[in-house]
């Protein structure tokens, strides 16, 4: 397993995308903090990379790497290795090496400018969307065979987390605006890691404010020790179900 592991990840270390991904990420944030006087501002252009750039890097890369592995991962399983065991390590690898590309294209230069509460939730926020979106792709990818409908299907999965959910949460806001359910958003929340992740990094700035009554309520449960506790649960669940799908199938797909 570590020997597939360290393949994969030296595979992806010189991947020709990973490496502009790693790059981009690096000038973007330099350029950000450089250009910004106060190192929140910085943070907040930084957000909207964080909050859909990384989630569409993880989704659409690792399903084209998958697809792309097909005859590597059909060779790995003719060996004696268990199925189990391939599938973790092509997870490790891809999570690895984009958490890795998003630590230095993002992590260092706000650790260089913005070391801070809020750059530390910053990056956590990133390194978890990579992790959760890479797993998202693993069941994308091996529940469907076909290589376009596959990326298709990741697409309009990023589409609905960074877009869509939004517009039906709105949605949802306007037609009962006459009823008392700021604390039913809380829970909405909860179904989307990026709002969840934008949550955390609105509030460490002190935006909450220009939220009105919902950003207090947000704030009451997000701020506490147990509001962040269940979050952070509710993340890593976000990792492990879409994971834990991709190898129940993947132990049993006939390849």
């Amino acid at each position: 397993m570590n020997k597939v592991i360290r393949y994969v990840l030296a595979d992806l270390l010189r991947n020709k995308t990973i490496i502009c991904y790693t790059i981009l990420l690096f000038a973007l944030s330099i350029s950000v903090y450089s250009m910004e006087d106060n190192y929140e501002k910085g943070l907040i252009s930084l957000l909207n990379i964080v909050l859909f750039v990384v989630p569409l890097m993880s989704i659409v890369f690792s399903s084209i790497y998958l697809y792309n592995s097909s005859e590597f991962i059909n060779l790995l399983v003719s060996q004696p290795l268990k199925r189990t065991n391939i599938w973790l390590s092509l997870f490790a690898g891809l999570a690895g090496a984009l958490s890795l590309s998003f630590f230095i294209g993002v992590g260092v230069p706000t650790l260089m400018y913005a070391f801070s509460n809020s750059g530390l939730i910053l990056i956590g926020c990133g390194l978890l969307l990579s992790l959760i979106f890479v797993s998202i792709a693993m069941w994308t990818s091996v529940l469907i065979r076909d290589k376009s409908k596959g990326i298709g299907l990741a697409i309009l999965l990023w589409l609905y987390f960074g877009l869509l959910f939004d517009a039906l949460v709105l949605f949802l806001l306007f037609q009962f605006s006459d009823y008392p359910i700021e604390n039913m958003m809380v829970a909405l929340s909860m179904f989307n890691p990026i709002d969840i992740s934008r949550i955390l990094i609105l509030l460490q700035l002190d935006l909450s404010a220009m939220m009105g009554y919902t950003g207090a309520i947000f704030r009451d449960f997000f701020g506490t020790g147990l509001g962040m506790g269940i979050t952070l649960g509710v993340m890593l669940l976000w990792c492990l179900i879409p994971l834990w799908l991709s190898v129940r199938h993947f132990r049993k797909k006939d390849l």
